[in-house]
């Protein structure tokens, strides 16, 4: 089937009232191609004037992570339900530099649960580092972090799931996974849905790449079958997010 690309901005911990005002200015007056959905996620602190700000019809919000439980003593903690009082409809869940400070394949899975019974979409990461590719281990890695997904899920909850695969080594360093790495693991993602999901899910879920994308290698890696869109760090904050969103044209 066709799966409609999909580009996701990860602001990370940047930006101001300003830029972010500024940032999504820039998509509301550019030529989007329509057939792509686009989902930004600025720090939970500008969540509300990003809100405010979109008009562009296919640009929607999405929050860089969430907790697992409802509304309570969770001091720092944003919950699902306050994010869907803020309007948004999307979250990431189980970024790789989020794993690094300790979340674990259980606590991301954890989240994303919560997430999507409470009425949200998931961007759900997934990837390797340096280590472990060179070890031969990426696509073990990934599975076992499928594996703790799959565990938490329902077959209609997968619906509302789109995986982001983002090798960690390639996470802000410039260093990029060529279009064959990237396929590859895209490939054996799909063949892990199709094995222990469904045929329904691995033909109709999006795998994105994340992991150093630019205007300059994002048309190549959109040429690949298995490959629908991207999750962009850095470059989602420059005006060539543009480009990476029209790059599948």
């Amino acid at each position: 089937m066709a799966r409609k690309f999909f580009v996701g901005g990860n602001f990370k911990m940047n930006g101001t009232k300003e830029s972010i005002k500024a940032i999504i200015k820039n998509l509301n007056q550019a030529q989007l191609d329509p057939n792509v959905e686009v989902v930004i996620a600025p720090s939970h602190l500008y969540l509300p004037i990003a809100v405010d700000a979109v008009t562009a019809s296919t640009v929607s919000v999405s929050a860089q992570n969430v907790y697992a439980k409802p509304n309570g003593a969770h001091t720092g903690e944003v919950s699902v339900s306050q994010l869907k009082d803020l309007g948004l409809n999307w979250t990431i869940t189980g970024h790789s530099e989020r794993r690094a400070g300790g979340e674990s394949d259980e606590n991301v899975a954890d989240k994303t649960k919560a997430a999507i019974d409470g009425g949200l979409s998931v961007i759900w990461c997934c990837g390797e580092s340096l280590e472990e590719r060179e070890a031969g281990n990426t696509v073990a890695v990934v599975e076992k972090q499928l594996a703790a997904l799959a565990a938490k899920l329902s077959g209609d909850d997968w619906k509302k799931i789109v995986i982001a695969y983002e090798p960690i080594w390639a996470i802000g360093t410039g260093k990029v996974a060529t279009t064959e790495q990237a396929q590859e693991v895209h490939a054996a993602i799909r063949k892990w849905l199709k094995a222990k999901v469904s045929d329904a899910v691995a033909d109709e879920t999006r795998i994105l790449y994340g992991g150093s994308v630019t205007a300059k290698n994002s048309k190549d890696l959109a040429k690949q079958p298995d490959i629908d869109g991207f999750l962009v760090g850095g470059a989602s904050l420059k005006p060539e997010f543009v480009d990476i969103i029209n790059s599948n044209q």
